[in-house]
């Protein structure tokens, strides 16, 4: 099952695999955003597994574990580069000794990420062993558009110069890719999406113009999985012990109105024989043909159980009526 990403005419597989969580611990500025300790030999086997299962997609970003999953990618897919299609992110300051992420200047609004482009590009294609990549993103969501624009001038060079086939910007805000979408070079917008949570109207926007929706948080940060449950807690390294800025998770504990809900469209989600979770990925192909939902992954299982979701394909226009009739959409 393959999709194409908008206007660039990159095809990709159907789902993606979203790197933050093989990063392990890191911090931006100065708080906790990983996932917890990771296997790096258990996130190889996972990255062979979903280019073996057609999952060949992986979406990371130079934070992510200060630099490491870049590095545990890279070292995966050597030998494999042109089975792959990568993604990644820029904007920050990386400090992979201190596993330490801190943004441009005094805050990320107005962050100068412009003059940083060039290397920080650099400091990936080595981090990943490669001499491009597909996607390049920028990673800084609340960034202003003029200080964006800046950078994409930067992006479209690189274009024209081989080193990235197209790029976009991780952000939710309309009027920002509104501005930035622009530039010829841009391809993709990354945005969060889930049968519970998304800006509808960034969707639209993608549809209209042509852009790739790449799907942030597709699986609500593992609520719409069906393995959180009111008594799930966290651990310590776990960004879900404190994660202010996500609606399905509050103070720690999963959102009993999520969960409510989701009890509430199981058995359409699960039709077929599908899991919750391939579900919840048949949920966002039906909402639009520009989506590609990139659920993260720690384990060979979790890879398995998402690039297998391409087998069943996406729910139908009527199952996709029945929840939002259910949801009161």
């Amino acid at each position: 099952m393959k999709r194409r990403l908008g206007r660039s005419g990159i095809e990709v597989s159907a789902v993606g695999m979203g790197c933050w969580a093989i990063g392990g611990p890191w911090e931006m500025a100065g708080a906790r955003a990983g996932w917890g300790v990771v296997d790096d030999a258990e996130s190889t086997r996972a990255i062979h597994a979903a280019v073996e299962l057609g999952a060949s997609f992986f979406d990371t970003a130079a934070n992510y574990g200060a630099g490491h999953s870049e590095r545990v990618l890279g070292a995966a897919l050597k030998g494999r580069r042109d089975q792959a299609v990568i993604a990644t992110k820029f904007g920050y300051d990386v400090d992979e000794a201190a596993k330490q992420v801190e943004p441009y200047g005094a805050g990320e609004e107005e962050s100068d990420v412009a003059p940083h482009v060039r290397a920080d590009l650099e400091e990936s294609l080595r981090r990943l062993d490669t001499d491009y990549v597909d996607l390049y993103l920028l990673h800084v969501w609340g960034l202003t558009v003029d200080r964006a624009l800046a950078a994409r001038d930067v992006l479209e060079g690189l274009v024209k110069e081989g080193k990235i086939r197209t790029y976009g910007w991780s952000t939710d805000r309309t009027d920002a890719i509104e501005a930035f979408s622009t530039g010829p070079g841009c391809g993709v917008v990354e945005q969060e999406l889930n049968v519970f949570a998304g800006n509808v109207e960034l969707l639209a926007l993608a549809e209209r113009l042509n852009l790739g929706s790449i799907n942030r948080a597709p699986l609500g940060m593992g609520m719409l999985t069906g393995k959180i449950t009111p008594e799930t807690r966290f651990g310590d390294h776990d960004i879900r012990q404190k994660v202010d800025w996500f609606a399905g998770i509050k103070d720690g504990h999963a959102n009993q109105a999520w969960l409510d809900d989701l009890s509430s469209i199981r058995e359409i989600l699960t039709s077929n024989g599908r899991t919750l979770a391939q579900g919840a990925l048949a949920w966002i192909w039906g909402r639009s043909p520009n989506t590609v939902p990139i659920p993260g992954f720690r384990t060979v299982a979790q890879v398995q159980e998402n690039a297998r979701s391409m087998e069943f394909g996406p729910l139908t226009a009527a199952q996709m009526a029945e929840i939002d009739r259910i949801l009161g959409r």
